[in-house]
C-alpha cells in the first residue's frame, strides 16, 4: 500500500514542487493545506499517514499545528520540512511531537526515504538539527534563581550598590553580598555586570520591569 502523504505549506509553488517528487506507486498525496486551520480540516477527511509540513505559516505556528494533530489523530506522523533549524524552531517542534524535522535543501531522495521512516515510526533528522538536540542535551540546567536572589540583581541592574540593596530589602549588606555569590554561581558568572548581562539575556529579567 502506499504511504498517504499531506503536504502543508504556505507556498503553493513549494507544494506543487513537493507533489512532483511524490507522484508515485510508492506515495499517494491525499491532500494539501496553505495553513495550519486548513491542514487540520485535511487530516481529518483523509486520514493520512504522514503529514510533511513548513513551521512558519500564516494563522497558526508549526508547533501548534502539531500539538493539535497529536490530539486529533495521535497515528499520523509529522514530519517537519523547513528552512530554520534553530533552537527557537527546532526544539518547539519535537517537544510537541514531529516525527522528524528536515530542511529544504534536503536531496529528493533523501526526502523520499525520510517520508518512509516518518511512516513507520522512526525519527529522522538533518544532521544541523541534531546537532542542536544534542547541544541542548549537553548544556547542564540552569539552577533558578530564589526571589530573594532576582530582588537583589533587579536593583542592581538599576544601578544599586550592596548598601543600597541592603537598606531597600532590610538586609545586611553580608547578606546581600552572599546573594551575589549564589547568584553568580547559578548563572555562571563572574562579576555583577556579567550577571545582569546573563539574567537579560535569558529572560530572568526584563528591561523597564521590576521583579
Amino acid at each position: 500500500m502506499p504511504i498517504r502523504l499531506i503536504i502543508v505549506d504556505d507556498h503553493p509553488v513549494v507544494r506543487d514542487g513537493l507533489r512532483g517528487i511524490f507522484t508515485d506507486d510508492e506515495f499517494e498525496v491525499v491532500g494539501e493545506a496553505g495553513d495550519g486551520f486548513e491542514a487540520l480540516a485535511v487530516v481529518e477527511r483523509t486520514n493520512p499517514d504522514v503529514v510533511l509540513t513548513d513551521l512558519r505559516m500564516p494563522r497558526m505556528k508549526g508547533a501548534e499545528l502539531i500539538r493539535r494533530l497529536r490530539e486529533q489523530a495521535p497515528d499520523v506522523r509529522v514530519l517537519v520540512l523547513t528552512t530554520f533549524d534553530d533552537d527557537v524552531d527546532v526544539l518547539p517542534a519535537i517537544e510537541e511531537g514531529a516525527t522528524g524535522y528536515l530542511l529544504k535543501d534536503t536531496p529528493r531522495a533523501e526526502l523520499r526515504r525520510a517520508v518512509q521512516a516518518a511512516a513507520r515510526g522512526e525519527t529522522v533528522l538533518s544532521p544541523s538539527v541534531a546537532g542542536v538536540l544534542t547541544q541542548k542535551l549537553r548544556a547542564p540546567r540552569q539552577q533558578p534563581l530564589s526571589r530573594r536572589e532576582l530582588e537583589v540583581l533587579s536593583l542592581i541592574s538599576r544601578g544599586a550598590t550592596n548598601r543600597d540593596v541592603a537598606k531597600r530589602l532590610f538586609i545586611t549588606e553580608a547578606t546581600v553580598k552572599t546573594h551575589l555569590l549564589h547568584i553568580f554561581a547559578k548563572l555562571e558568572v563572574n562579576d555583577r555586570a556579567a550577571a545582569v548581562a546573563a539574567a537579560y539575556e535569558t529572560g530572568l529579567l526584563r528591561p523597564g520591569a521590576d521583579s
